[in-house]
């Protein structure tokens, strides 16, 4: 049964917190120069993050009277799925990486010139190898990135796999995925607006934001739903935003950002729906959830 109460004050909380910290940079646009407004924006765009995870501890605790436990921050699950969390985002980013040279939106740039272009002005950069720091940059955000980025992605996780998802779960598990997803989409909208992921497309990138985080938000909940824990889910989110943009080192500079390069985009889509296919092919999508004697797939 779906808990109605419970969903409004979840989505009032998380909107209205979010949207704030969503559009306070545009307090500051007319005094700040165009260059400094991303740097503006990047804190009260993190601090947004934690909207879902405070609005899921406020419902669980003073609305639902449950223990802050039934969010499940102290379980773990079943380890095998931390390593899908940890380095499933970076072959999905490959794949999207070389679809989106085959489909023709950019080309592969053997040279690093968006490296060597970046590095032009540095203190001894003549002597450094463009190859040696793409590499450096590649192992930090594949190998560390993903658990740094944990602080902020744990704050999204509690509130839309900790909490929306098991919520909507009597709608069976697909509509629960799909829901929750373009939930999670639309939450992104006053970001993308000014420019997020889809930099020249304020109105169109809502869209495409959204089909975005239903798909991922399917792979994120086939995450959450096999180790019932939010931690999986976090770790896979911060690897997301880790190596999102990565294939963008290897292309030549010039290319449009909202059609091919990052893990947002309509490649990275391809690659995403085809990992979803071989879920439910192989039988791994809806997942087994046990409730008493009794096995839920719907």
């Amino acid at each position: 049964m779906i808990k109605r109460k419970s969903l409004v004050w979840f989505l009032a909380i998380t909107f209205g917190m979010a949207w704030i910290l969503f559009l306070l940079p545009l307090t500051f646009r007319q005094n700040v120069p165009a260059s400094a407004r991303q740097l503006m924006a990047v804190w009260p765009w993190a601090l947004a993050m934690w909207a879902p995870g405070v609005a899921a501890i406020i419902v669980t605790t003073r609305i639902d009277k449950h223990s802050f436990s039934t969010l499940r921050l102290n379980t773990l699950g079943p380890k095998r799925f931390y390593l899908w969390a940890w380095f499933l985002p970076t072959m999905l980013v490959i794949v999207a990486g070389i679809l989106t040279v085959l489909f023709g939106i950019a080309q592969f740039d053997p040279t690093f010139q968006l490296i060597r272009d970046s590095m032009k002005n540095a203190p001894g950069a003549a002597n450094i190898n463009p190859l040696i720091v793409v590499a450096a940059q590649a192992a930090i955000a594949i190998l560390l990135a993903p658990f740094l980025n944990m602080l902020f992605a744990l704050g999204e996780e509690i509130g839309w796999r900790g909490f929306l998802l098991p919520h909507l779960l009597p709608l069976g598990q697909w509509k629960a995925l799909i829901i929750t997803g373009i939930i999670w989409g639309i939450w992104h909208a006053p970001a993308i607006a000014q420019g997020l992921n889809y930099p020249g497309y304020p109105v169109l990138g809502i869209f495409m934001m959204i089909v975005f985080c239903v798909l991922l938000g399917i792979i994120f909940g086939w995450l959450y739903l096999n180790t019932r824990s939010p931690w999986t889910t976090a770790l896979a989110h911060g690897a997301v935003n880790a190596v999102a943009g990565l294939p963008v080192l290897f292309l030549k500079p010039g290319f449009n950002m909202a059609f091919g390069g990052t893990l947002a985009t309509f490649p990275a889509w391809v690659a995403m729906i085809a990992f979803i296919g071989w879920l439910v092919v192989s039988k791994r999508l809806p997942v087994e959830i046990r409730q008493g004697a009794n096995v839920i797939t719907s």
